[in-house]
């Protein structure tokens, strides 16, 4: 396990989605071997009066909540990624809470927590997205501080919808 600087990090730009849900399929599928959006890690949420779509998937912070909260050490920053041990897990929802963006999930069926995990340092998600709206870039601190900010800006947003 590295806690080093991450080499890549995985980029959103909301101006770029064209609302495909392409993201949302192939997560599942890579996943479950499932066409199924609801047990995806990333779901695209549109915005009519903003005319905006955006993809929300874990954004693998740097100092992750989700990491902190954990009772049983089951999530924890490999490599560049913040994943789940499914092992360890015990199903407590904690990180779900603890996230600020929103971007864990529980799958019912399974019975385990969805949140990305990068597909091991290859994130389909980016990969097959056609227009652009989610990209696996090199950790650049001009990418750092786009990403920081995007965040920033998606958490205002979620505090706004909560009010």
């Amino acid at each position: 396990m590295s806690r080093g600087k991450l080499s890549k990090v995985l980029m959103i730009s909301p101006d770029k989605c064209i609302s495909c849900r392409t993201c949302e399929i192939i997560c599942s599928f890579t996943k479950d071997k499932e066409f199924n959006p609801k047990n995806s890690a990333v779901s695209v949420l549109t915005y009519e009066e903003a005319l905006i779509s955006v993809p929300i998937m874990c954004m693998h912070c740097e100092d992750a909540a989700c990491e902190k909260v954990c009772p049983v050490g089951a999530i924890k920053r490999v490599d560049n990624a913040v994943v789940v041990d499914h092992e360890k897990c015990i199903g407590c929802k904690m990180c779900i809470s603890a996230c600020p963006l929103g971007n864990i999930t529980f799958n019912s069926k399974q019975k385990k927590i969805v949140k990305c995990d990068l597909c091991g340092g290859d994130p389909q998600c980016a990969k097959f997205c056609p227009s652009g709206a989610i990209e696996y870039k090199e950790a650049t601190p001009n990418n750092l501080n786009r990403k920081r900010i995007i965040a920033e800006k998606f958490k205002e947003l979620f505090e706004e919808v909560e009010k």
